[in-house]
C-alpha cells in the first residue's frame, strides 16, 4: 500500500515524563513537510545517552519518543529533497550536516547548527510530526529511533551500502562512530602511545578500537565493572583496571603502571569526577585528554587549575568529530570491507517490545549493546 503523502499509525516506545518507563503506544507519524524525510526503522541500538534522558542527564522536553542510534528504510520525502529517495538504507543522525552553517563549513568542526541536545523536540518549522491520543508528542535529537517510522530532516540523513547489516551499522549512529573518531580525530593518537579509556560500553569500546588502529600500543581500560574487562581485552585494550581495586587514586595507578606515560586519555562516563581523573591521569606536559561522555546538564566542575596550567590538553568531542553525512557512508563502507568489526560491542538483539529489558540490563552493567528489531 503506498503510504506516501498520509499519516501513518504505527507502535513506538513513548516516554510520558521524567523517570517514567517506556510505554509501547500507537502513534500517529504525519507525512514529511518540505526539506524532510519519513524512514521506516529497522532497527535502533539502546545507548546509555537514551537511558539518560529518562532521568533527565539528557535534556528532553515530554512526552518524547527517545532513540538516535538506528538504521532504517526511506518511505517517502518531502518537497525539496534530493539526496535520498524511496528505497534509501539510512542512518539517521543525531549531529546533522546543513552544510551551510559556520561549523559545517569550517573544516575543523562539525557541530552543526541544527543539532538538538538542548531538548528542543521539534522540527525546524517549530511543530513535531508525532501525535498520540491527541496530544503532540516531541521529537529527540533529530532523530527518534524508538518508533517504527520517524521523520527527520533531510540534512540529519546518511546515505549507506544498501547492502550493509542493519543491526551492524545502527551502531554507526552513535557508538562506534563516537568512540572511534574520539580517538583518531579528536585525541589524534599516535603510533606507539598508552592511552587509558574511562567507561567500557559500547562507546568505550569503540575507543579502544579506535586506540588501536592508530597503532597505540598500551591500551588501558578503566571501569568500576570487572565484567567488561573481557570485552575490552578482546578488541584491543592490553590490560584493565578497576579503581575500587585500589586505595590510590586511579591516576597514581596509572602513572606507576606507565613509568608515568600515559598520553592519551578519554573519558566516556560523563562522570564529573571521572572527568578530573582522567585529565590527572595523562603526562602533565604533554598528555590529551578527550571528554567523550555526555556530562550532565547544568552543572559545574572544580578541578585544580595546575592540571592544564603545566601543559596538558583537555579536549571535548561530539560524535567523534566526524563530518556526519561525507564521512558516515565512507565508515560503513570501510566495515563492510572488513576493516574492523563490530561483533564485541552487540551482546543482545530483542524484539522492539522488549525495549524495558534492554535498559534493565543496561542499567545492571550486564550489556554492552541491545539492539531492538522491528
Amino acid at each position: 500500500m503506498n503510504t506516501s503523502g498520509k499519516v501513518i499509525k504505527c507502535k513506538a516506545a513513548v516516554l510520558w515524563g521524567l523517570n517514567q518507563p517506556f510505554s509501547i503506544e500507537e502513534v500517529e507519524v504525519a507525512p514529511p513537510k518540505a526539506y524532510e524525510v519519513r524512514v521506516k526503522i529497522l532497527v535502533t541500538g539502546i545507548c546509555r545517552t537514551d537511558n539518560n534522558a529518562t532521568i533527565g542527564v539528557m535534556p528532553a522536553k515530554f512526552p518524547v519518543i527517545a532513540g538516535h542510534e538506528a538504521v532504517g528504510i526511506v518511505e517517502s520525502i518531502g518537497e525539496g529533497v534530493t539526496t535520498v529517495k524511496p528505497g534509501d538504507k539510512v542512518i539517521p543522525l543525531c549531529v546533522p550536516q546543513c552544510g551551510t552553517c559556520f561549523a559545517c563549513i569550517d573544516p575543523n568542526s562539525n557541530f552543526c547548527e541544527k543539532i538538538d541536545i538542548t531538548g528542543r523536540g521539534v522540527l525546524s518549522d517549530g511543530t513535531s510530526r508525532f501525535t498520540c491520543k491527541g496530544k503532540p508528542i516531541y521529537h529527540f535529537m533529530n532523530t527518534s529511533t524508538f518508533t517504527e517510522y520517524t521523520v527527520v530532516e533531510e540534512c540529519a540523513l546518511a546515505k549507506i551500502d544498501a547492502a550493509a547489516p542493519p543491526e551492524k551499522a545502527c551502531l554507526f549512529g552513535c557508538a562506534f562512530t563516537t568512540g572511534y573518531g574520539a580517538a583518531i580525530n579528536t585525541g589524534k593518537v599516535t603510533p606507539g602511545s598508552t592511552c587509558a579509556v574511562f567507561g567500557l560500553g559500547g562507546v568505550g569500546l569503540s575507543v579502544i578500537i579506535g586506540c588501536k588502529a592508530a597503532g597505540a600500543s598500551r591500551i588501558i581500560g578503566v571501569d568500576i565493572n570487572s565484567r567488561k574487562f573481557e570485552k575490552a581485552k578482546a578488541v584491543g585494550a592490553t590490560e584493565c583496571v578497576n579503581p575500587k581495586d585500589h586505595t590510590k587514586p586511579i591516576s597514581e595507578v596509572l602513572k606507576e603502571m606507565t613509568g608515568n606515560s600515559v598520553k592519551f586519555t578519554f573519558e566516556v562516563t560523563g562522570n564529573l569526577d571521572t572527568m578530573v581523573d582522567a585529565l590527572a591521569s595523562c603526562h602533565m606536559n604533554c598528555g590529551i585528554s578527550v571528554v567523550v561522555g555526555d556530562p550532565p546538564p547544568s552543572t559545574t566542575l572544580a578541578f585544580d587549575p595546575m592540571l592544564v596550567f603545566t601543559g596538558r590538553t583537555w579536549k571535548g568531542c561530539i560524535f567523534g568529530g566526524w563530518k556526519t553525512r561525507n564521512d558516515l557512508p565512507k565508515l560503513v563502507s570501510d566495515f563492510m570491507a572488513k576493516k574492523f568489526s563490530l561483533d564485541q560491542l552487540i551482546t543482545h538483539v530483542f524484539p522492539f517490545n522488549k525495549i524495558k529489558d534492554g535498559f534493565e540490563l543496561l542499567n545492571k552493567g550486564e550489556s554492552i549493546r541491545t539492539i531492538l528489531t522491528f
